[in-house]
């Protein structure tokens, strides 16, 4: 059975030298890869004792950084510290959650009535003279 932390526990672990995070609801103790990271060492300390989830799906890590932070895996976080990951796995998986899908409508019709408006002033309007 696999160790279960709060927040509140990681959180005490968060120097260079002491760095733990949690990501996905899993806590990691990642002390041993700072020097190692691809993406320096600053960007892990400044998620360091936190739930760092939001920021690892931000970068879009890849298959193979996933399996090289499951050696680091030391436990779960208990359930009052969980958040809900359901829309990053759904992003992970080519879903858009609901409220994403209509902010691209929100753009992407605007976009295209400006689009139709400039093609018929510029282009059609000019060939009936």
């Amino acid at each position: 059975m696999a160790a279960i932390y709060s927040l509140d526990d990681v959180s005490k672990h968060n120097t260079k030298d002491d760095l733990w995070m949690a990501i996905h609801n899993k806590v990691y103790n990642i002390t041993e890869f700072i020097l190692e990271h691809p993406g320096g060492e600053e960007v892990l300390i400044d998620e360091a004792g936190k739930d760092a989830t939001e920021a690892f799906e931000d970068i879009g890590h890849s298959d193979e950084a996933r399996e090289v932070l499951e050696k680091y895996y030391i436990g779960d976080l208990d359930e009052a510290s969980q958040k809900n990951t359901h829309s990053f796995n759904a992003i992970r998986a080519g879903e858009l959650p609901e409220e994403k899908k209509s902010s691209v409508l929100r753009v992407l019709l605007p976009a295209l009535a400006v689009a139709g408006v400039l093609v018929y002033k510029f282009v059609l309007a000019p060939q009936r003279h």
